[in-house]
């Protein structure tokens, strides 16, 4: 090996090496350790979402700018490139902000963000308002609805199902529909056509408490207590300010609590039985995937999502070129703990590394430990851009959709199968997460952005940014192929921000984000040099 610790790298493998083919049986020995998952439930904090954007000219506040990430202490400086006109005007924009002089920084910011066009709300504009009374509904979904309740009332299956699938395929507004209809099927033991109903519903409309409470009902007697739980989390984390938010958060820990006694019962009752069945399966098929996927999934559930977290985290850690240079790592320490601070989750060990890696890309593992590439470093202009990315990582890791994927056996198959073609760690963990979790994290990763202080369109200017310099497609992009730069996204993204009334003329942090952005070019740099000379 090089000069890798003088250059503020880990001496740990070059991306373009692959991993051993004993990769793999390192990944799982490390997972199959067993911590007992003991600690305290997860306690959610409120969330502190920023003043609405207001066409008003601006006004003085009393509040004190938000620290920024300055490193600490006296480090060799790197000269960043000369900056263009709207950089330089966020720059003193940024020196008003942290002097106090909110009103005149507000100005500058808004001559460096030109407003966006008005664009109509794509995802509610044609989902009609919810009801609940009958006296509102259609004549057709009225007959119905009286229909499924003679049905209900003289306990006649027929007369139950078909109308109220008719009602809820009509008049899906109608939300006592969705409720008896999956009410019905718990009734007759179809847990899964029940679960399917409220799945639709929520869907539909994500942020009505009753139809959340049926589905976590449904949910707990089909024994799903963590996707109860989620469900649970999920509506106290994006709704901090709504009166049954403590009440949510409540059923999120006990049902998380039943799902803990559940899985140590697993453990202890049917591991060796796991073992015998595995070993048979690679005596018939001598593919010892199966062994893993029996066994192994057990004994990750069993260490919680910090556990898991740490795990993963050992390997990447032993396996990947981790920046050391300590101005480097104490901003983006720095930075993801203030995202932290405010992420709505005290139960996790937030750390945060930077690959040595050109791509874009960045991924936060169960239980808080997030790694972002130098790629996306020095293709993003300010601290806001950088923290938008973040804080939507940390979301998907908040609302535990990482560790969902565990128990669907979706991330352990994934690595799994990656391992043995030598793919590294920062190309398999960019995980499938589905449409609405990307939406979830979106939303509240925003939340976390502007609750942290930095400007609401921080992701919003990054994605406009790597659309114009590399289009959707680019071969650079494939760490973000789960929420590309299209059109469609950077559009949703100021719906978002609009709808909400995000402020999108507050600090920016452009100033010390160059000098670091520099300072990780010449890193990178530093790499291609040596790489082109072997």
């Amino acid at each position: 090996m090089t000069n890798d610790n003088k250059r503020g790298v880990s001496p740990m493998k070059p991306l373009h090496r692959k991993f051993p083919r004993y990769g793999i049986a390192i990944f799982f020995l490390l997972m199959a350790t067993i911590s007992p998952w003991m600690g305290n439930p997860p306690v959610a904090a409120s969330t502190p979402v920023a003043a609405p954007e207001s066409s008003e000219p601006p006004s003085e506040s009393s509040e004190p700018p938000p620290e920024t990430s300055e490193p600490e202490g006296e480090t060799e400086e790197t000269t960043p490139p000369e900056l263009d006109p709207t950089l330089q005007l966020l720059i003193e924009a940024d020196k008003l902000y942290q002097a106090g002089d909110i009103r005149g920084a507000e100005t500058l910011y808004r001559q460096a963000k030109p407003p966006w066009p008005q664009h109509p709300d794509s995802t509610t504009g044609s989902q009609a308002a919810p009801i609940t009374d009958p006296n509102l509904l259609s004549p057709g979904c009225g007959v119905y609805w009286r229909e499924a309740q003679a049905g209900l009332e003289r306990n006649l299956e027929t007369r139950i199902f078909v109308p109220l699938k008719l009602l809820v395929e009509q008049c899906p507004e109608f939300l006592p529909g969705h409720i008896t209809l999956a009410t019905a099927h718990q009734k007759y033991s179809r847990l899964p056509d029940a679960i399917a109903v409220m799945e639709r519903a929520t869907t539909l409309y994500p942020d009505d408490p009753q139809l959340l409470r049926t589905k976590i009902e449904v949910l707990v007697a089909s024994k799903q207590w963590l996707e109860a739980s989620i469900t649970a989390r999920r509506f106290s984390l994006l709704n901090p300010e709504h009166p049954e938010a403590a009440e949510f958060t409540l059923i999120a820990d006990e049902n998380l609590g039943k799902f803990r006694s559940y899985i140590r019962k697993m453990i202890t009752g049917n591991a060796i039985a796991n073992v015998i069945t595995g070993a048979a399966s690679i005596a018939l098929t001598g593919n010892p995937i199966g062994a893993i996927s029996a066994v192994e999934t057990l004994l990750i559930l069993s260490k919680g999502e910090s556990g898991i977290g740490e795990s993963i985290t050992k390997d990447a850690l032993e396996n990947l070129p981790i920046v050391e240079d300590e101005e480097i790592v104490a901003y983006i320490n720095q930075l993801g703990q203030k995202l932290a601070k405010v992420a709505g989750r005290d139960d996790f060990q937030y750390e945060f590394y930077v690959i040595l890696d050109p791509e874009i890309n960045a991924f936060a593992l169960p239980g808080g430990k997030v790694f972002v590439n130098a790629g996306a470093i020095v293709n993003s202009d300010s601290e806001a851009e950088l923290a938008g990315l973040l804080a939507h990582e940390l979301a998907h890791a908040v609302l535990s959709h990482g560790f969902q994927m565990v128990t669907h056996g979706n991330l352990v198959s994934s690595i799994a199968r990656s391992f043995p073609f030598g793919g590294t760690l920062t190309n398999l963990l960019v995980l499938d997460y589905s449409r609405d979790m990307e939406r979830q994290a979106d939303l509240l990763g925003t939340r976390i952005l502007v609750a942290a202080g930095y400007a609401a369109d921080g992701l919003r200017n990054l994605m406009v940014a790597l659309k114009e310099k590399y289009g959707s497609s680019s071969p650079i992009l494939k760490g973000l192929s789960t929420h590309p730069p299209t059109q469609e996204r950077i559009t949703y993204l100021e719906t978002l921000i609009l709808r909400n009334g995000y402020n999108r003329y507050t600090y920016e942090g452009v100033e010390t984000h160059q000098k670091i952005k520099a300072r990780v070019m010449s890193l990178l740099d530093e790499v291609e040099t040596e790489s082109t000379s072997e």
